[in-house]
This record gives C-alpha cells, sequence and structure tokens, in this order.
C-alpha cells in the first residue's frame, strides 16, 4: 500500500541517517585520534532519534491525505454505481408500467369474447385490430387456444404478434424498445 511504502522509505531514511552520522563520527575518530572527541555517541543517538521523531508527523499526514484520497474515489465510484442503479430501477418500473397496461388493454372483456369464438372468426378478426391488442388479447387466451389463432392469422402479423409477447414477457426489455 501507497502510505506503507512512504512509512518504510522514511524509517530506511533514518537508519541510512543514522548509519551516515556513525561512519562520519567513525571518521572524525579516526583522522584526530590523537585529540580529544567532543562528540558524544549518546548525543548523536539522541540527534538521530530526534530526526526520526521530527519526519514521523509529516509521513502520517501524507499516509493519512493518500487513504483520504482513496476513499474519496471509492466513495465518487459508488456515487456512480447508485446512480448507474436509479437509471437501471427508473428504466425498469417504466417497463413494468408499460407491461401492466399492455395487459389491462385485454382485460375489458375481449379475452372472454374471443374465448368463445372459433379459431378461424377469431384470427379473421384479430387480423384488423391494432398488433397490440391482438398480442394482448391472444397472450391472455390459453396456450391451445392462442396457437389455434395463430395457426389461422396471416403470418406476417402472426410473427409480429408473436415477438410482442415475447418481448413483454422478457424482464430484459427496456423502455427504448417500445411494442406500440
Amino acid at each position: 500500500m501507497i502510505p506503507n511504502a512512504i512509512a518504510r522509505n522514511m524509517l530506511i531514511g533514518c537508519s541510512l541517517a543514522t548509519a551516515a552520522l556513525l561512519l562520519s563520527l567513525g571518521a572524525a575518530l579516526a583522522q584526530e585520534a590523537p585529540k580529544p572527541v567532543a562528540a558524544d555517541p549518546a548525543s548523536s543517538q539522541d540527534e538521530i532519534r530526534q530526526f526520526c521523531t521530527n519526519i514521523a508527523d509529516p509521513a502520517r499526514d501524507q499516509r493519512y491525505l493518500l487513504q483520504k484520497q482513496e476513499l474519496e474515489k471509492l466513495q465518487a465510484d459508488v456515487d456512480q454505481r447508485i446512480a448507474t442503479m436509479d437509471e437501471r430501477k427508473a428504466e425498469y418500473e417504466d417497463w413494468l408500467k408499460k407491461r401492466d397496461d399492455f395487459l389491462k388493454t385485454a382485460d375489458l372483456g375481449l379475452v372472454d369474447i374471443y374465448k368463445n369464438m372459433k379459431p378461424d372468426a377469431a384470427a379473421a378478426s384479430l387480423n384488423d385490430v391494432r398488433t397490440v391488442v391482438a398480442a394482448a388479447i391472444i397472450m391472455k387466451l390459453s396456450a391451445r387456444q392462442s396457437s389455434l389463432i395463430l395457426a389461422e392469422m396471416d403470418a406476417k402479423k402472426a410473427a409480429v404478434i408473436t415477438n410482442i409477447i415475447a418481448s413483454a414477457s422478457d424482464p430484459n426489455t427496456s423502455k427504448s424498445k417500445d411494442p406500440s
């Protein structure tokens, strides 16, 4: 994760600073062996500890900033997905309303009339009715009656009616595909 890498790099920097300070201290001791050394290793450790302590807060702040940016990016993605789901929900509700309206068209008593007709007479009559109304009526009849009527109808109109019935029962039909 990026914040951990930054913290690791800062710790490595602290270690390198410690090593460099010890090396320079050792080199100074080697060059000036006869002279007394004023640098105390304990004070060097204190300086290194203070340096590492001083950069710990900025490292933590940077890690928090990166985490905040990542969370904001994730929140934007969630918001976008919610908006997409709302759009799809509205589309589905629209489709469901059209389907219900379509099925109600046949509930006006027409089904009973066509249910009692002979298939050839019903087919001749439905050939002259709006295709959507004919599809709604045929959809409300039993499968046996529907097949007999469709067999007696004009082949092209029967195919259109079959497509309308298939799309009315397909949950993937979108609102852009209007059966009327």
